[in-house]
C-alpha cells in the first residue's frame, strides 16, 4: 500500500499555493506588456526662425511614456552641467514608474545669456503643457525637477512667474518644483561672464531667491552634505527655505542628505522626488 506524503488538507494548500504563483506570473506579466515605454527624440519645441541654428541644434526634448497609461503625472527634468555644458537624458531613476518623463536640452552659456537660457527652459514647459495629453500625461499633474544647474531652472521656472508668462503659462500650475542642490543664489555660470568669483555671492532677478513668494507651487528643497556639497550649496537652500517659510509659503520642505556630495545626492534624491509625486498626485 502507498503512503501519501502529504494529508489531503496539505495537498489542498500546495495545490492553491500553486495556483496563487500561476496567478500572480501571469499578471506580471501582462503588467510587463503594458509597461511598453517609448522614447519619442528631438522634438523642436521653439522656433527654429527666432535667431541662429543653435536653437535648432539645442531647443528640443525627449518624451518617455506608456501608450497604455492615460492621465498619468509628468516630470520635467533639466540636466546639469553649470549652464555650461549637458545634455538631455531620461534617469533611469524615473523609468517603469507609470508617469511620463520629458528631457530638456537647452543653449548655454556663454554662447547665449541666462534669459536665452532661462526662456528656452519656459518654452519646453510652455510645449509640455501644450501636448503632453498626446503622451498620456495629465497637464494638471506636471513636476519640474532637475539636478544642479537642472534645479536652479527649475527654481527660476516656479518662482519667477514671468518666465512663464511669456508663452500664456501661470506658474502656479505647476504641481510642484523639486530643484536637487540648485542655485538659490545668482548662478555661478551667470556670475562668472560678469566677473564676480565663486566666492561673492550675488541675488538679483537671476536668483530663485530674489522671487520668493507666498503662493507659488509646492518646493521640495534637497541638497548634499553641508560639508561635500559645492560651496554653501546646502546653506544656499536653508536660507531659501526659510525665506519662503517667512513670506508665508507653507509647502516648502528641505532634505539634507548625509554623506553624500555634489554628485552622489542625486541618485537617493529621486526617492523623495517620487514620493512627492505619489504625495500631490
Amino acid at each position: 500500500m502507498q503512503m501519501s506524503l502529504f494529508s489531503s488538507k496539505e495537498s489542498a494548500r500546495i495545490v492553491g499555493l500553486v495556483l496563487l504563483i500561476i496567478i500572480i506570473s501571469v499578471n506580471c506579466t501582462a503588467q510587463s506588456k503594458c509597461a511598453a515605454y517609448t522614447v519619442v527624440e528631438n522634438i523642436s519645441y521653439k522656433n527654429d526662425n527666432l535667431s541662429s541654428s543653435y536653437i535648432s541644434e539645442r531647443c528640443k526634448l525627449d518624451v518617455y511614456s506608456c501608450d497604455t497609461l492615460k492621465n498619468v503625472p509628468v516630470v520635467v527634468w533639466f540636466h546639469g552641467g553649470g549652464l555650461t555644458s549637458g545634455s538631455k537624458y531620461i534617469p533611469d531613476e524615473l523609468k517603469d514608474k507609470g508617469i511620463v518623463v520629458v528631457a530638456v536640452n537647452y543653449r548655454l552659456l556663454p554662447r547665449v545669456n541666462i534669459d536665452e537660457c532661462l526662456d528656452d527652459c519656459a518654452a519646453a514647459v510652455a510645449w509640455v503643457f501644450g501636448n503632453v495629453l498626446r503622451f498620456g500625461g495629465n497637464k494638471r499633474s506636471i513636476y519640474l525637477s532637475g539636478h544642479s544647474a537642472g534645479g536652479y531652472i527649475t527654481a527660476m521656472l516656479g518662482l519667477d512667474k514671468t518666465l512663464l508668462a511669456r508663452y500664456g503659462v501661470d506658474a502656479d500650475s505647476i504641481k510642484a518644483l523639486v530643484p536637487f542642490s540648485g542655485q538659490m543664489i545668482s548662478h555661478f555660470a551667470y556670475r562668472d561672464m560678469n566677473g564676480i568669483g565663486n566666492l561673492q555671492p550675488l541675488v538679483d532677478k537671476f536668483a530663485p531667491l530674489f522671487h520668493v513668494r507666498p503662493n507659488c507651487p509646492p518646493l521640495v528643497l534637497i541638497t548634499g552634505d553641508a560639508e561635500t556639497e559645492l560651496l554653501g550649496r546646502y546653506e544656499e537652500n536653508l536660507y531659501m527655505w526659510r525665506m519662503m517659510k517667512l513670506c508665508g509659503h507653507t509647502a516648502t520642505s528641505i532634505y539634507k542628505i548625509d554623506g553624500h556630495d555634489h554628485g552622489a545626492m542625486c541618485h537617493p534624491a529621486f526617492h523623495i522626488l517620487l514620493h512627492t509625486i505619489a504625495k500631490y498626485r
